[in-house]
Order: structure tokens, then sequence, then C-alpha cells
């Protein structure tokens, strides 16, 4: 058997498998990544999960295992520590998100991610290993394109409308469109009041900075809604996404080519105005979508073994 975990902030998965592709356990559990959560949270969730996936199992029929983790080499030694306690007697070798994500998209060795979720990053791999990457520098430095800058956009495109508004009657003033939609969810459905600039700031404010990716979906309905600001936010988002692979990925690559996050792992309309771009600029690569990361995991566990065949891969990431 092999064990496969993907480990993120917001969810952790596990599966279980044998070398021929069958599925014989999964789990799911809360985020157990220890940057986001600390370690004790880390090993109960990464624990649980695998606990979960081999109900029913001999933990010590797992021939090897992969564990996908944001930093994934600087795990924090309580997580190196928890694998006896689970029963298995073998150490699941720790891959980064990067890595696992473009295994959860191809089988190739070589290739290239682009991944917008609440961060934007692009990375090179090689070998199944990461060779460099670009951007992921943070929403104060970077991740031009994610979640959180299409947010911060969003809010900004705002506050340019109210002031366009001002000087404004009424109790309360009441934007149309985007504009609209993002004031409502950061203030409320009663207006912004009197002052619409003072609250819109206020709100956006109140909270942690990446908190403003929770705005994405709003801006990517509107934009499929055919707003046209929230289509210039999209088209916006998608020329950042691609100079930022363009850094990682040479001129008329013909090497596959994996979308990630959640903002690319649907046919969102940023992956509408970014799938003609790629096709423009790298006519000759294999687009592909990341799927089932633990599966993924899993499958490069199976890889250790000598057993990476590309059929298993389409079992395990489906």
């Amino acid at each position: 058997m092999v064990l496969g975990l993907d480990v993120g902030g917001t969810s952790t998965r596990a599966l279980v498998a044998t070398l021929d592709g069958r599925i014989l356990g999964t789990a799911h559990g809360a985020g157990g990544n220890p940057v986001a959560h600390g370690a004790e949270v880390a090993v109960r969730e990464i624990g649980g999960a695998v606990r979960a996936a081999l109900a029913g199992l001999d933990p010590a029929g797992v021939a090897a295992g992969v564990i996908g983790l944001a930093g994934g080499s600087l795990a924090p030694p309580e997580v190196l520590a928890l694998w006896p306690a689970t029963g298995l007697t073998v150490t699941p070798r720790l891959v980064g998100d990067a890595e696992l994500a473009h295994a959860a998209g191809t089988a190739a060795a070589d290739g290239t991610l682009l991944l917008s979720g609440t961060g934007a990053i692009a990375a090179e791999i090689r070998d199944h290993a990461l060779r460099r990457t670009a951007d992921g520098h943070g929403w104060l430095l970077g991740d031009r394109g994610s979640g959180f800058w299409l947010g911060r956009e969003a809010v900004a495109a705002a506050l340019t409308a109210v002031d366009r508004a001002l000087p404004f009657d009424g109790p309360s003033l009441r934007l149309p469109g985007l504009a609209g939609a993002i004031a409502d969810a950061l203030v409320g459905p009663d207006g912004l009041g009197r002052e619409p600039r003072s609250a819109l700031i206020a709100a956006a404010h109140a909270e942690a900075p990446a908190r403003l990716a929770r705005l994405a979906p709003i801006v990517l309905d509107h934009a499929a809604a055919g707003d046209p600001v929230a289509l210039a936010l999209v088209d916006r988002a998608a020329d950042h996404l691609i100079a930022t692979l363009a850094l990682v990925r040479e001129p008329d690559s013909p090497l596959p080519l994996v979308l990630a996050g959640g903002l690319l792992a649907s046919q969102t309309p940023l992956v509408a105005h970014l799938r003609p771009r790629l096709a423009a600029r790298w006519p000759d690569a294999v687009v592909s979508t990341a799927r089932n990361g633990a599966g993924a995991a899993a499958w490069l566990a199976a890889r250790d073994l000598g057993r990476g065949t590309e059929e298993l891969h389409r079992l395990l990431t489906a």
C-alpha cells in the first residue's frame, strides 16, 4: 500500500491505495499546516487523517508515503515524530505544495505550475522537484493576480465609485454593480451611510489583509455576468499571471503546464481570460488542471517504489 497526504491551511486530506490503483481509504480533516496553525494542531489533524484513512487496514502494510506540505522541508519535529504513533513503519517523504500541485495535474517529470488562490505563484518543476519560483511574495509585496489581489483591487474600484458619486443626496450612498456588491460584503446591506469613503476604508482595514481574498468570488461572479469593471479586473489579473509565469517558463516551451488554486481549479472567468493568452504564448503546451492532491501524493509514493505509471496516476488523481 501507499499513503498520500495533502496538507493545507484549510484542509487535510489522506488517501491509501494499492499499487494497482485501488483506493482503500480516504479521510478529510481541518487545516493541518503547521505554519498556519501550529505544531499541535498539525499533529492532531495529520495524525487523525492518517488513522481515519487506515481504518480497518494494517498500517504496517504501507510501503511508502508522501506528504505534501507548504515549506515541507521545514516541517516541525512534532510532525516528523508522529508516524510511529499511527502504526506506520515507514516515514512519509515530505514534498512542497508546488511539487504536489504539479503532480496532481500531470505525470510528467518536467513542467511548470501556475497557482492562483489566496496568493499566486509560478513554479518550474524538474524531475518532480522544485527548481525555481516566481512571485508568491505575499500580499504586501506580490501575489499579483491572486484572490487577494482581486479583492484589494475591487475595494479600490469601489472607492473610485464613491469618489465619483460624491457629493450625494439622501441618508446613505448606494453603489451600482460590482462596487455595490463589494460595499455590501464589507459594510453590510444597509448602505455606506453619510460617510461612505470612511466606512469602506474602515471596513477593509478591520480584518487581516489576506481576508480580502474572500471578495474574489464576487468579482468573478460579476465578471461572468458581464460587469465591465469586474471584467477589467479579471483581464488585468490574467496579464499579471502570464507575466509571472513567463519568469519561470521558456518562450514556446512545449512542457506541460498545470493550473492550480481556487481561482484556476474550475472554469472561472479568470481561466477563460487566461487560456487564450496561454495558447498564444505557449501553443504546444498541454494545459491541465490540478486534481486530487492526496492521490497525487500517493502516486509519488508509488513512484518512489518504481511503480509510478501514467495509468496509476490517472486512477489516483481522478
